[in-house]
């Protein structure tokens, strides 16, 4: 299994979580030399990547774009593929058009907000919306190609990775961002003043990430209005990223038992309240709609017995994180302590939020003296044989040997890295979403992990 953060285009703060569609892909993952081979590009114009380390999206946001859009402008002209085009607006018109549209005017209004454009496109009045379509055509068409090409691209990721024996694991956040094509088009969905801003916003109590919480900013959704429509909106999404994955994380999975509301006047989480959320019913239709589903409920965070109860209803799988198991300050009843995983759980050294093994492990001991350590990392490093190279297998090994359905393990601890290489640090928006995989894994490493996954028989052989 190969699990990744969602694949839409980046917003805010190059949030993956603060997405501006959340049907789109990210066009910044569309291979230029595969559009350079079909003859879409000039091989010689496309940047070869020499920098490595951390993603420099400011680089990459001021090529790539206008390198996309040349491609595209050389597939209208070629004219070739044309059918395969029209099939693929087909299939996603519920969410193609209003995107393409809110992507040219976002363009057209130099990046701001929906919520600053022009009234008559912001409140979507018809005759300006046409006016729109007609003046902005070549945009439109240009952000529909490159859907496509992503679109192309990912399926041929999809085949070869099925044909590996690869399955593909996605993470669909539950919330969408203010400045999205999906608010924009849908304000009735949210709970919206009536300009079009937020009055509540979405986020989570003080945890162990933050003592203010943390406040997301995402709008919250008008739930009996989702209910009237048949939860329509949720039906195709759910649809869009069961197309594209083999099985999906649901991101903040309590917030359909009950979610964090927090007045949109408040700087900080504290301020907010429980509000209950559509529970059963939402997924009932769900699956009367789609089927069974292949989800993972992400449960971490203040969990109460409704939100397991909701979970098992549906036979949803839940999530574990060694870190939080192996806190020395926790009691001896943690959930998360891999002796105590039941099977219908998903395992995690860390996830996206947490720091790597490494970092971790040291958190609180930055001068890296072993006659420093709490109890619990004394035992961890009792495992690895009192070798500080071998943390980071030691927690590897626990979550593979433990019982949980499906162990998952960031790339970051497969290669023993430290807390520069964290992916997110929690109610923070500098410094995250920047860290990338440049170089295949050793064939030491490779051979190592083959070694642990036997050991934890989960490999075949």
């Amino acid at each position: 299994w190969w699990q990744m953060l969602p694949v839409g285009p980046t917003g805010y703060a190059d949030s993956p979580y603060q997405s501006p569609s959340a049907f789109a892909g990210n066009p910044l993952m569309v291979d230029l030399s595969l559009l350079a081979s079909e003859g879409l590009l000039d091989g010689d114009n496309v940047p070869v990547d020499v920098h490595g380390g951390p993603v420099d999206y400011g680089r990459v946001t001021a090529i790539k774009p206008v390198l996309l859009e040349q491609a595209a402008a050389s597939f209208q002209l070629t004219g070739t593929r044309a059918d395969e085009l029209e099939k693929f607006r087909s299939d996603n018109s519920f969410w193609l058009g209003d995107f393409s549209l809110y992507a040219a005017l976002k363009q057209a209004h130099g990046g701001r907000s929906w919520i600053e454009w022009d009234h008559r496109v912001r409140d979507r009045d018809p005759d300006s919306l046409d006016e729109a379509r007609r003046s902005l055509s070549d945009s439109i068409r240009s952000v529909e190609i490159i859907q496509f090409f992503f679109e192309m691209q990912w399926e041929s990721l999809r085949r070869e990775a099925s044909g590996r024996e690869i399955g593909l694991v996605g993470d669909l956040p539950i919330s969408v961002a203010h400045d999205s094509a999906d608010v924009w088009a849908n304000r009735h969905l949210f709970d919206l003043d009536h300009e079009g801003s937020p009055l509540v916003v979405a986020g989570v109590p003080p945890d162990y990430f933050s003592e203010t919480g943390q406040r997301w900013g995402n709008p919250l959704y008008l739930w009996d209005s989702h209910r009237s429509e048949g939860y329509r909106w949720w039906t195709e999404r759910l649809k869009k990223i069961l197309q594209r994955f083999d099985l999906v994380r649901i991101d903040h999975f309590r917030g359909f038992v009950d979610y964090w509301e927090i007045p949109s006047e408040k700087p900080t989480a504290v301020g907010g309240h429980w509000v209950q959320g559509p529970g059963s019913g939402f997924f009932e239709e769900m699956e009367r709609q789609l089927g069974t589903m292949p989800i993972i409920a992400e449960d971490l965070g203040i969990i109460t017995p409704e939100v397991t109860a909701l979970r098992k209803q549906f036979g949803f799988p839940g999530m574990r994180v060694l870190q939080f198991g192996l806190d020395a300050a926790e009691s001896d009843t943690n959930l998360h302590h891999p002796d105590r995983y039941p099977m219908d759980v998903v395992a995690y050294t860390g996830t996206h939020d947490n720091d790597t093994a490494m970092g971790w492990f040291w958190a609180g001991n930055p001068d890296r003296d072993p006659d420093l350590l709490d109890i619990g990392r004394l035992d961890l490093l009792k495992r690895g044989g009192n070798d500080l190279g071998e943390i980071h297998w030691a927690m590897i090994s626990m979550v593979v040997e433990s019982s949980a359905h499906l162990a998952v393990i960031p790339a970051q601890d497969l290669l023993g890295l430290g807390s520069t290489a964290r992916m997110n640090t929690p109610a923070t928006v500098q410094r995250n979403w920047t860290w990338r995989m440049d170089q295949p894994l050793a064939a030491e490493t490779e051979s190592r992990l083959a070694q642990v996954t036997r050991r934890g028989r989960r490999g075949d052989g």
